[in-house]
């Protein structure tokens, strides 16, 4: 049996819909054996400064504006942004080396972001996480206690603009029931991995073998 390629997959959500915990929540199953291939969430690059418990390499891979911008140039960046004068950008190299040991990759970003990776790899699979209701995803905002009622506001505003671009993606989750949420995110993930490209690689000699 062959080693196949890993699958590179974008999930996308507005703020409060629980993306960040179904990935957290889907990586901590690997070693249950729940996902067929070992995964890991993508480490972008950025220029802004390391924050407290975060380590180089871990959480992002720290480099300087001079060193970005010349990466930019080389056309480094399945894609990147600059936020609040600093730059965040998703490395074409970093995501081949883990795709070339068999290991799937999780982007977190927005549709944007998945928008410009996309028209680089089209074979991308890309997750779009919705909340049950516009009310539950305003509960859960206000629920952070992170936030005035003026960036609550802000950021609601922001989630309708996101979610009108769900149809651009190739599954769509509502998170309404989290461990249903999940269990349709790892279905999801295992189906690719079963798909005929994929099992046609990873069985070609039993298949000469077998129809020779």
């Amino acid at each position: 049996m062959v080693q196949p390629l890993g699958n590179l997959y974008i999930i996308a959500a507005p703020s409060g819909a629980g993306k960040s915990s179904l990935i957290s929540a889907l990586l901590g199953l690997t070693d249950s054996k729940r996902l067929n291939h070992p995964a890991q969430l993508s480490v972008s690059h950025t220029t802004r400064a390391p924050r407290e418990g975060e380590q180089d390499g871990t959480h992002y891979h720290f480099i300087d504006i001079e060193a970005f911008e010349q990466l930019i140039k080389a056309d480094a960046f399945y894609e990147h942004a600059k936020v609040f004068e600093n730059y965040y950008g998703t490395s074409k190299a970093a995501i081949s080396d883990k795709l070339q040991q068999g290991i799937d990759v999780f982007l977190d970003i927005d549709w944007q972001g998945a928008r410009q990776i996309k028209a680089v790899n089209p074979e991308v699979v890309s997750i779009f996480v919705l909340p049950p209701s516009i009310e539950a995803l305003r509960e859960r905002l206000v629920g952070r206690g992170k936030d005035s009622d003026e960036v609550i506001n802000l950021r609601m505003e922001q989630a309708v603009s996101e979610m009108s671009h769900y149809d651009e993606f190739d599954y769509l989750i509502v998170n309404d029931d989290f461990e249903q949420a999940l269990t349709d995110l790892v279905s999801i993930v295992n189906s690719h991995a079963l798909s005929m490209t994929k099992q046609k690689i990873c069985h070609q000699s039993l298949l000469n073998s077998l129809i020779k």
